[in-house]
Order: C-alpha cells, then structure tokens, then sequence
C-alpha cells in the first residue's frame, strides 16, 4: 500500500494523537530513541497539542557510538552486526524506557525505537528500506513477568524521506495496536 505524503501526514496525525490520548487515560508515558527518522518520530507526537502530557522525549542517536555511549546497546552486537539489526532495535526501545523513567512514572513509560538503511542506496549488505522498529511495552508481561520488548523488520519502497516517513506512520500503526488492546 502507498500514500502520498499528505495521508501520510494525516494518517500519523490521527495515530498520534488517540495514541496520546488513550496514555494519558491510563498514566502511561512515551520515549523514543531514533536513528534513521532522526526526530521524525518525536515531531509525530509534538505536533498534537497536550502531548507534553505523554511524551518525555527523546533520543536521536544517528551515530553508532552514540547508541552504545547513550542508550547503552551492546558495543559487541554493535561491532559485530552494525546499527541495522533487530536486537539493537529491541535493546534502543528498553533504553530508552529505562533512560526516562522517573519515580513517579513505575513501570509506565512506554519505549520505541528506530533503526535502519533509508537510501538512497544500501549500506554494505543491507538494503535501502531495511528497518527495525522496536517497543518496549509496560504491562504487557512475558513469561519472566518483566515488560515486553519486541522489535519488527519493515521492507519499505521510497525515497529516503518516504522510508523515514513511512516508519513513523509503522511505529504509530504498532503502538496504537498496543493502546487499543491494552486493558489496564
């Protein structure tokens, strides 16, 4: 499926804030930690007025270092498979929660991340397109009754400003998923 940049707009616009809204209604927070939408992501929320009421922020690390020096990802996994791989995405989106956590927040604070090749060519094997997005979800419990961290490879087709756009408007679409279905 393709939209033009305004639905595209419109369509993150519209996530965005029932996303902020059903938060708001059950004390959840939102971070974010970026590479590839190099703060796309966070203008996704701070377009909608009264996000300051959700949103903590959050972390644009473009850099590979700053993934490991910032957010703390594994500078092993780093050197050994680059920034585009579906564990890093996971391990941005768990510290980037762990990174905005505030005492009054518990277990509250929802983490999201963005990793991967927007073009306009590939970057050594890994194709133009090739993203991983990741959430860390509170509330949601695995098997060990800590919160949920997943991660998801997305294909896109673009321009390099549609595949970071289009991740984005991914993010959105997965997290609203979550604030739908969550029953808390």
């Amino acid at each position: 499926m393709t939209f033009d940049d305004d639905d595209v707009t419109r369509r993150c616009d519209g996530l965005a804030a029932d996303i902020l809204r059903r938060c708001e209604e059950r004390g959840l927070r939102i971070a974010a930690a970026e590479s590839l939408t190099g703060g796309l992501l966070a203008d996704a929320f701070v377009r909608i007025p009264g996000a300051s009421n959700v949103f903590l922020g959050s972390a644009v690390t473009y850099d590979i270092r700053a993934k490991a020096s910032v957010l703390g990802v594994d500078r092993g996994l780093l050197e050994r498979e680059g920034a585009v791989h579906p564990e890093v995405a996971r391990q941005m989106a768990a510290a980037t929660a762990r990174l905005y956590a505030q005492p009054e927040y518990g277990d509250r604070v929802i983490g999201l991340s963005t990793t991967g090749v927007a073009g306009p060519g590939p970057d050594g094997d890994k194709p133009a397109g090739l993203v991983y997005i990741g959430l860390a979800l509170p509330g949601v419990l695995d098997e060990d009754g800590h919160g949920r961290e997943v991660w998801k490879e997305l294909r896109l087709n673009g321009t390099r400003e549609q595949v970071r756009r289009l991740t984005v408007l991914r993010v959105l679409e997965n997290l609203s998923l979550f604030t739908a279905s969550s029953q808390e």
